[in-house]
């Protein structure tokens, strides 16, 4: 009719080998790698870094919490710490709560 029908061609595509399939995966590959070390190992890290900080939290440090207050560790169990935020005011918190340790004497000169 109006449409002439179209055939496939007979003869074959060359292979383009070895070199032609990892020139089409080197995109994807350099953007893994590169997501690797821009977002995934510095994560890697921070969490590394959290861990031994909550792991080495005792008596008497001086500490802030994720909801913001600071305070003064006065006791420390496996999942929980009670951080004294005023003088007889203590407040339980989840280890993993603690966000950052202070340099000693902070909370006095506050």
């Amino acid at each position: 009719m109006f449409i002439s029908n179209a055939y496939a061609q007979t003869a074959g595509a060359a292979d383009p080998g070895l070199m032609g399939n990892l020139t089409t995966f080197a995109p994807l590959i350099l953007m893994f790698v590169v997501m690797y070390f821009l977002m995934i190992r510095p994560q890697q890290k921070r969490q590394k870094e959290l861990k031994t900080m909550m792991d080495a939290l005792a008596k008497g440090d001086e500490v802030i919490t994720a909801g913001g207050l600071l305070g003064r560790v006065s006791k420390v169990t496996d999942t929980y710490v009670t951080v004294e935020v005023a003088a007889g005011t203590e407040v339980v918190v989840q280890k993993n709560a603690v966000t950052a340790l202070l340099p000693k004497g902070t909370l006095k000169s506050l």
